[in-house]
């Protein structure tokens, strides 16, 4: 194994490792308990996995993929705040995306070739590129696995 491959392998681990455990969490949560907020005047579990299954449907178009399978969750779960009255997915139907969003998006990311990482992302420009060649598809995944570590924090205060 290249020490190219074992970087990879290592920051892919991980990432499934976040969503492994965001999986068991939110699969150990009622509907109620998922409805309701993490700390009073804060986001709800709900929210959160919107945030997260939005945000992890983004990458398909951000990394190069594919199209995205719910562009229609931006509106109420990354341009809104929790509470805003917009039209939203069932927790069921929400816990399905969230599967459907990473199980097809571990399938794509099976798939790139180490030397495919380190190329930009769809948000840099190629000349921007040259200048900040940190901004490629292994840092967006770090910085997504990161934020799925984030919110993990956030959700574990729903256990009450």
């Amino acid at each position: 194994m290249t020490s190219e491959q074992m970087i990879l392998e290592l920051t892919l681990n991980a990432w499934k490792a976040q969503l492994k455990r965001a999986d068991q969490l939110f699969q150990s949560y009622t509907d109620e308990q998922l409805l309701s907020e993490i700390a009073p005047g804060k986001n709800s579990g709900f929210y959160l996995l919107g945030h997260l299954t939005a945000s992890h449907d983004r990458l398909f178009e951000l990394l190069g993929l594919s199209t995205r399978l719910h562009p229609e969750l931006d509106a109420a779960f990354l341009t809104s705040p929790d509470k805003s009255g917009l039209p939203v997915p069932t927790v069921a139907e929400l816990k399905q995306y969230w599967a459907d969003v990473n199980t097809k998006l571990n399938d794509h990311l099976a798939k790139l070739l180490p030397s495919d990482w380190l190329q930009r992302h769809t948000q840099v420009s190629a000349e921007d590129f040259v200048k900040e060649p940190h901004r490629n598809k292994l840092n967006v995944i770090i910085s997504r696995t990161s934020h799925v570590a984030y919110h993990l924090g956030q959700l574990v205060w729903l256990k009450k």
